[in-house]
């Protein structure tokens, strides 16, 4: 009516504007709660499934060698010469199956919030790992000296393959190790990362004692 004052209530439409985009209610899922992440960060456990995946993708390539080998080895009318194993492997597997055992106890330090305890464990992990390659390394020279290359015959070929393959995984391995070791990182929090490269790294010492095996067993097959 003429003379009336009509009051008008102030809208907030931030809070609308979010249920509309598919934010969460005011002071949800924005950023302080309990289980949120900062706008544009990855949680921590996608990473952990991203190293899942690609465990996955390195089983399917070592598979496709094994069937390979089974597959060469069962044409008839080609003989298969099976290459002796070098006793120096028996050693090396010892060395991997140790630098499992340091980084389970590096892992506990970590846990425990001992620094000095995980770092020590750590860097023993990842000298045992540069001694394993040293080792298939020495592998490799005692088949050339007794007169044993890659096209020497099937056989060979096919170790050569598997060793070399593992050995490059174990670097990569070992650069994960330094790269932890010696840097905090800003896109993946420390615990997360020391449990990425311990799941890798006992992968990687299960898959070697498949392949040494395989490798044992080949004149089986």
């Amino acid at each position: 009516m003429p003379g009336e004052t009509i009051a008008v209530q102030p809208v907030d439409l931030r809070g609308s504007r979010g249920n509309e985009t598919g934010g969460g209610p005011p002071g949800g899922g924005g950023g302080g709660g309990a289980g949120s992440f900062p706008s544009g960060a990855v949680p921590q456990r996608t990473y952990v499934t991203g190293m899942l995946i690609a465990l996955g993708g390195i089983v399917m390539f070592f598979a496709a060698l094994v069937s390979a080998l089974v597959v060469r080895k069962g044409l008839s009318g080609v003989p298969w010469q099976t290459v002796e194993v070098p006793h120096i492997l028996w050693l090396n597997t010892l060395i991997l199956l140790a630098s499992s055992a340091t980084l389970i106890r590096a892992r506990r330090d970590f846990v425990a919030s001992d620094e000095a305890g995980f770092r020590h464990w750590w860097g023993v992990t990842t000298i045992l790992g540069l001694l394993f390659v040293v080792g298939q390394i020495a592998a490799w020279r005692q088949l050339v000296a007794a007169g044993v290359y890659l096209a020497t015959n099937a056989s060979s070929s096919f170790f050569y393959v598997f060793t070399a393959a593992h050995g490059l995984h174990v670097l990569a391995g070992m650069a994960a190790m330094l790269a932890v070791g010696f840097s905090r990182g800003r896109h993946i929090s420390r615990g997360t990362a020391t449990q990425l490269v311990s799941i890798y790294w006992h992968f990687l010492d299960g898959l070697w004692l498949c392949l040494f095996a395989i490798l044992l067993a080949q004149a089986r097959l």
